[in-house]
């Protein structure tokens, strides 16, 4: 479909200055709020209006429009360029909107809307891996972890300025993080844009660096955390803490708890059911018996061995395994039987068996 015209868009002529550009975005951004009008239509007007708005608010990119139309500006600017340095709050400063926080949920963190002269990502997700016992596993855990972090500096609030000291726009790259370098050639025209080496990408200055993260916005530390691990997880659990990633100014991201069970020397264990083994010797597997078990609940179980049992048999419990994890209830104890052998036998012994065997 062919785009309609920016400054149709917007209802602005082609002589209209940044003060008319502005104010004309700034009233029809108003009335397509989402919070105001939550149609789908009006998402994609604001939506429209807001592109039409950073390339005409910016120089450069307005000169390319001018020039090349539409095509000017696709061939050579992604939309993550279109967006990058334009400073949408600052539009709306004391109405009690932040359109910062809809650009985000509608274009992404990674286009770099800034608040404040910063560039307001999301931390990243982190990863923490845990070795738990089965009996753990069983139990349910609560435990404190310790979790190296990035976080926001405190004495700046991530603006990475000394408080009381001025931030300003850098005047190399007018606040967009980024030189935009354009040439003609005999196959058309080229554009390179490189993150401004005077501000970093950043798009501001700092006069004094803050002492405690030296100008960087934020700090390393070990965070200690309390994590409650229910029962019933197993090898592989995955345990989401929302906000306890990494901070950042566009928000926290998660922590993602690993949960790796040791091995027992006890139980095998197959999802929600556990299985062990037990010795029995040939008379108790011919007569029968009862034997006690020990479960994994501290539970002692009598369990009668049928006469005739062989070796492999499998005697099943009920209700003495693990707990679901999403459910009420446990699953099942499996009991596979072995017979022991002896292989030192007395002369007594010996013509016992011999007699044995021949009566059977």
């Amino acid at each position: 479909m062919t785009k309609e015209d920016y400054y149709e868009v917007l209802g602005v002529d082609k002589n209209s200055d940044k003060k008319d550009i502005k104010k004309a975005y700034r009233k029809l951004a108003l009335k397509y709020h989402p919070d105001k009008n939550p149609s789908k239509s009006a998402e994609d007007k604001f939506k429209n209006i807001s592109e039409a708005y950073a390339v005409l608010s910016d120089d450069q990119k307005r000169k390319m429009y001018d020039t090349y139309g539409h095509a000017g500006i696709d061939q050579q600017y992604s939309t993550e360029d279109i967006f990058r340095g334009v400073d949408f709050g600052d539009i709306f400063g004391g109405m009690g909107f932040d359109f910062n926080d809809i650009f985000e949920q509608f274009f992404g963190h990674q286009y770099g809307f800034r608040r404040s002269g910063r560039i307001r990502r999301k931390g990243a997700d982190l990863r923490y891996d845990i070795e738990i016992g089965l009996e753990d596993a069983y139990n349910g855990l609560e435990t404190e972890i310790r979790v190296p972090r990035i976080e926001v500096c405190e004495e700046c609030n991530g603006t990475g300025a000394e408080n009381g000291t001025s931030i300003k726009k850098c005047p190399q790259c007018n606040g967009n993080g980024q030189i935009n370098h354009t040439r003609k050639t005999a196959f058309g025209v080229f554009s390179q844009v490189a993150p401004c080496n005077k501000c970093k990408g950043q798009g501001t200055t700092i006069e004094k660096y803050c002492k405690k993260c030296r100008g960087k916005g934020n700090i390393q530390v070990n965070r200690d955390i309390d994590i409650k691990i229910p029962k019933g997880v197993d090898n592989g659990s995955q345990l989401r803490l929302a906000g306890e990633g990494e901070s950042g100014l566009g928000g926290s991201g998660d922590l993602y708890i690993v949960i790796h069970i040791k091995k027992d020397s006890n139980y095998r264990r197959n999802g929600a059911d556990l299985y062990m083994s037990r010795f029995i010797t040939y008379p108790q597997a011919a007569l029968g018996t009862r034997m006690q078990v020990k479960t994994i609940g501290e539970d002692i179980e009598i369990i009668k061995i049928p006469e005739g049992t062989e070796y492999g048999d499998i005697i099943r419990i009920k209700n003495k395994g693990m707990p679901y994890l999403r459910g009420r209830g446990y699953g099942d104890l499996y009991i596979e039987i072995k017979i022991k052998t002896s292989k030192r036998l007395s002369r007594k012994a010996k013509r016992l068996l011999n007699e044995l065997n021949n009566e059977l």
